[in-house]
C-alpha cells in the first residue's frame, strides 16, 4: 500500500512539474518578445512598422503548426465569414474591371439575386455607384462599394449590353448566400445526379428536400452525389447528409483533442431517407474535410462505393476563438476518425502534391481498418475511393486559357454580339464561333507554349549554364522547330478539350450556374465511367 501511494505521490508531483515547465516556458517566450519589441521601439535606426512585423510574426509562429491554425485581424472578419458560411450582404454579381479608367462589367449575375431582379444582366457596365464614378478604382474597391448592409440600397448608373442605353438602378442589398447544391437533376434513365460544392449552414436540410423531389417520380433507382472538388464546411451537415441513407444512431466521425470538449463522437440523430437506394459518391484529391467524412463514414458503413482519386486528406477539426481588438483565431482544436477508425490527415504535411492534396503513401506506414462488411481500408491520408475513376486530362495551353481568363473574356465578348442563344441542351460552339475565339485569343497575352517545349525551354537553359549548348545546337534546333507552334496552330490543335469551357461560359451567362453545370455534365467522362464501373461493384 506504502509503495502505491509513493508511486500515485511521485505521478502527480511529475504531472504538477510538466505544468509548471509548461507555464515557465510560455512566461519566458512572451517576456523575450515584450522585451525585444521595447528596444527595438526604443533603439532602432528608422521608424518601427509594428504593425507589420507582428501581424508578420504571428504568421510565422502559426506556419510552425499546421496550415488551417491562422490569425485572422478584425479587418479580415467579412472574409471569413464568407469562407464559412458563403454569405455576403450584397447585390448578388461577379464583376470584371478590365481597365483601371474604365466601367465595371458585370460578368455574372446570380440566378434571383438582387441584381437579376433589377435586370442586370452579364455585359452590362456600371459607370458610377451611388453617384460617384467608379474610374481611378480598381476591381476590390467597386466590389466593396457594391457591398453593404442587407437592407440597404444602392443606386448604379448602368450602360446596358444590347441598347447602350444609360439608366439609374436602384437596388435593394439582401444577403446573398451560394447554395451548396449547385445542380440536381438526372443523369441516365433512372439515375439521379447532385453537384454539391460546400458544406454550409442547412444544406443537410436542403439535401433532403432535394432527394424527396427526385423520389417523387418513382424513376430513382441510382443516385450519384458529386463532391468533387468540395473542400468541406460545417462538421454537423456532414453528419445530417449521412443521416439520409443510414439508420438513426450510426456513428458518423468521432474528434479527438487535449481538451475534454473537443473530444466527442458524432451520430445520426435523424430517421432516414433511404437506406437502400444504391448510391454513387464522387471524390478527387479537392474533395477535403467534411466532404471526406460524408466519403469516410459512408465507405466505412458499406452504404456507398466511393469512385474517383483519393481525396485531400484533411483530417483536423477547426474552432473559431475570439482575440482581443476584434481579431480571431481560426484553431485546430481536435483530429477526426471515420468510424472504422481512420484518420484521413496526412501523416505529416510534406507529403504533399502541387495542388496541396496527399502524396504517395507507402503501405508500410499505414494501417489496415474494416467496414463493417469486412473490407479493408487504410489510413495514412485522404478517402482511397473503392474504384479508381481518374478525370480527363488537359493540356497546359488549356489551363493558360482558363487561368488567364482569356475563355471567360471570350465569353462576354460573344455576349455582347449575341442578345440570345438556343437552350443549354441544344447549345453548341460552331465553326466560325471557334474561328472568332481564336481571333480574339491570338490578341491576348498568354504563355500557351505545350508542356513540351516549357520542359525543353528549361532543358535548353540548363545546357546554357553548363556550355553544351553550342555542341548540340544542331540537334537543340531541330527538336526546337518540331516543338514551336505559332498560337493559332496550337489552339485549333486542341479544340476539342477547349470547346466545353467556352461553352460552359457562355451558357452560365445566359442561364446562370445550374446550366453551366449541365452542360459540363455533357463531356464528363470521369462521371461516364463511373457509371459503367459501379454496375459491377460488390461490398465483398
Amino acid at each position: 500500500m506504502r509503495k502505491t501511494i509513493i508511486c500515485i505521490v511521485l505521478l502527480a508531483a511529475a504531472i504538477q512539474a510538466g505544468a509548471q515547465s509548461k507555464s515557465f516556458k510560455l512566461g519566458k517566450w512572451t517576456e523575450i518578445h515584450s522585451a525585444i519589441l521595447k528596444e527595438l521601439n526604443r533603439s532602432y535606426v528608422d521608424s518601427l512598422p509594428v504593425d507589420r512585423i507582428e501581424r508578420a510574426g504571428i504568421d510565422a509562429m502559426l506556419s510552425n503548426l499546421d496550415p488551417y491554425t491562422v490569425y485572422v485581424p478584425e479587418e479580415e472578419n467579412e472574409d471569413l465569414r464568407m469562407m464559412i458560411n458563403k454569405s455576403y450582404g450584397g447585390i448578388g454579381a461577379i464583376i470584371y474591371k478590365p481597365d483601371l479608367q474604365g466601367n465595371v462589367i458585370i460578368n455574372e449575375p446570380y440566378k434571383d439575386s438582387p441584381a437579376d431582379g433589377a435586370g442586370l444582366r452579364a455585359g452590362d457596365e456600371i459607370m458610377a455607384i451611388d453617384g460617384e464614378s467608379v474610374k481611378g478604382f480598381n476591381s476590390s474597391e467597386c466590389s466593396e462599394k457594391m457591398r453593404g448592409t442587407p437592407g440597404t440600397k444602392v443606386v448604379f448608373k448602368v450602360k446596358k449590353v444590347h441598347t447602350g442605353e444609360i439608366k439609374d438602378i436602384k437596388i435593394t442589398r439582401r444577403t446573398i448566400h451560394l447554395p451548396d447544391i449547385q445542380y440536381a437533376g438526372m443523369v441516365a434513365p433512372h439515375t439521379g445526379y447532385i453537384l454539391q460544392t460546400g458544406f454550409t449552414e442547412g444544406v443537410g436540410e436542403q439535401m433532403r428536400k432535394t432527394i424527396e423531389e427526385m423520389r417523387k417520380g418513382g424513376q430513382l433507382d441510382t443516385l450519384v452525389l458529386d463532391l468533387r472538388g468540395n473542400g468541406g464546411g460545417l462538421l454537423s451537415e456532414a453528419v445530417d447528409i449521412v443521416s439520409i441513407f443510414v439508420p438513426k444512431g450510426s456513428v458518423v466521425v468521432t474528434a479527438k483533442g487535449r481538451e475534454s470538449g473537443s473530444s466527442y463522437t458524432s451520430r445520426t440523430t435523424m430517421a432516414p431517407l433511404d437506406t437502400e437506394l444504391p448510391l454513387i459518391v464522387l471524390v478527387d484529391s479537392g474533395s477535403a474535410s467534411a466532404s471526406e467524412i460524408v466519403s469516410g463514414a459512408l465507405q466505412d458503413l458499406d452504404r456507398a462505393v466511393i469512385i474517383g482519386t483519393r481525396t485531400f486528406g484533411k483530417g483536423l477539426v477547426q474552432s473559431i476563438r475570439p482575440l482581443p481588438y476584434g481579431g480571431q483565431l481560426k484553431l485546430t482544436t481536435a483530429k477526426y476518425y471515420t468510424p472504422s477508425g481512420r484518420c484521413v490527415q496526412a501523416i505529416d504535411y510534406s507529403h504533399r502534391n502541387e495542388d496541396g492534396s496527399v502524396g504517395h503513401i507507402p503501405d508500410s506506414l499505414t494501417h489496415e481498418f474494416k467496414t463493417s462488411l469486412g473490407r479493408t481500408v487504410r489510413d495514412g491520408g485522404g478517402i482511397t475511393p473503392d474504384i479508381e475513376v481518374k478525370a480527363r486530362d488537359y493540356s497546359r495551353l488549356t489551363y493558360s486559357l482558363v487561368l488567364n481568363g482569356v475563355v471567360e473574356q471570350y465569353a462576354l465578348e460573344y455576349v455582347r454580339k449575341h442578345v440570345t442563344i438556343p437552350p443549354t441542351d441544344d447549345f453548341s460552339l460552331s465553326e466560325a464561333d471557334y474561328d472568332d475565339f481564336i481571333e480574339f485569343a491570338k490578341g491576348k497575352e498568354f504563355d500557351y507554349r505545350s508542356s513540351a517545349k516549357t520542359y525543353f525551354d528549361l532543358v535548353r537553359k540548363e545546357l546554357v549554364r553548363d556550355g553544351l549548348e553550342e555542341a548540340m545546337s544542331n540537334e537543340l534546333d531541330a527538336l526546337g522547330k518540331v516543338l514551336d507552334m505559332e498560337k493559332e496552330e496550337f489552339l485549333r490543335l486542341k479544340k476539342d478539350e477547349i470547346v466545353p469551357f467556352i461553352e460552359e461560359e457562355i451558357v452560365v451567362r445566359y442561364y446562370f450556374q445550374p446550366d453551366g453545370v449541365k452542360l459540363r455534365l455533357r463531356y464528363d467522362t470521369q462521371l461516364r465511367d463511373a457509371l459503367r464501373r459501379a454496375k459491377d461493384f460488390k461490398f465483398e
